[in-house]
């Protein structure tokens, strides 16, 4: 089995990458572009076929990869996934996540080819979100409040638009928010861990810089996302979509915490105006149980243990 992933060295791409290689006869392709680093993926590589002169945004390259993979699954990864560039490039965050994905069915329809496609979405999907809405299930309205959000809802209606129209095999996703080992600096658990890292190594003044931290998310490990996905290749419904998220929601203030109670060092706190977003979700809580009662699936790692993971990480790095 040929499985292709985009944006493969990425935070996600990467751990994919290596749960499928605990898998038997799965072939694993990537593509990445030229200029992204491959660090996450560099102990990786002999065992992997990469491709790094494809862009989603170029459909020609795009046809060239298919047309030499021939993939039986796509995980459709690739994206500008980080909320606040949205605010500053909105425009290049459209068109990487949605031009981008439909240069890549647009490039499967004109090769004749229809894998089974993942489209990776977002909570931040749903957006505005009322009291009496909360935990959020698949058939909520969709207000996303940045532009990010509104991209992704652009790729799940796309995903959506082209099942129906052209009989495309995708599964669309809605995960919630996900952290662990590897995660970008710019992503609240991962920027707390490294600026916790820095500290203890007295390369940061014992100040931590916060945002919003009465802002609820729901958070589940990378590791648990992977199983997820792989779950809805095996058992999704074509066309349908699926939350992804542990069901219990935590305020990045207690995310601080639980990230203070992992080390020695005595750290103060303080507010950074820049980390502030123009409008927040206030809270992102899901329900899942539309694909635990498809696929059995469930977080098995313990949100703890996860941010212990994610400052380990850091503090081999920093």
């Amino acid at each position: 089995m040929k499985v292709l992933i985009t944006g493969i060295a990425g935070f996600v791409g990467s751990h994919f990458t290596e749960f499928f290689l605990t898998k038997k006869n799965i072939d694993i392709y990537g593509i990445e572009r030229w200029k992204a680093s491959t660090e996450n993926i560099e102990h990786l590589k002999d065992k992997i076929k990469l491709y790094d002169e494809c862009d989603i945004n170029d459909i020609v390259s795009m046809r060239d990869i298919l047309k030499k993979v021939k993939p039986d699954f796509i995980i459709h990864l690739a994206a500008q996934s980080f909320v606040p560039t949205s605010w500053t490039a909105p425009a290049e965050t459209i068109k990487t996540n949605m031009i981008g994905e439909v240069n890549l069915f647009e490039a499967l329809r004109s090769l004749k080819m229809n894998p089974k496609i993942i489209v990776a979405g977002s909570s931040e999907e749903y957006g505005f979100v009322k009291s009496n809405e909360v935990p959020i299930k698949e058939t909520n309205p969709l207000r996303p409040l940045s532009p990010y959000g509104v991209s992704k809802v652009g790729q799940d209606l796309l995903g959506y638009q082209y099942y129906k129209s052209y009989g495309l095999n995708v599964i669309r996703t809605r995960a919630f928010n996900h952290t662990g080992p590897r995660r970008g600096e710019g992503f609240v658990c991962s920027n707390f861990a490294k600026q916790i890292a820095l500290i203890e190594k007295k390369k940061q003044k014992p100040i931590i810089y916060v945002g919003n931290l009465n802002a609820k998310r729901d958070f589940t490990d990378v590791r648990d996302m992977v199983r997820a996905y792989w779950a809805l290749m095996q058992k999704g419904k074509l066309g349908d979509v699926y939350n992804i998220c542990s069901g219990k929601a935590y305020s990045i203030k207690q995310v601080l915490n639980m990230l203070l109670t992992l080390t020695k060092a005595s750290i103060k706190i303080k507010e950074d105006s820049s980390r502030m977003r123009p409008s927040d979700v206030p809270v992102l809580l899901g329900d899942c149980m539309k694909m635990k009662k498809l696929t059995g699936w469930k977080p098995a790692i313990p949100f703890k243990k996860t941010l212990e993971d994610t400052l380990n990480y850091w503090r081999e790095r920093v």
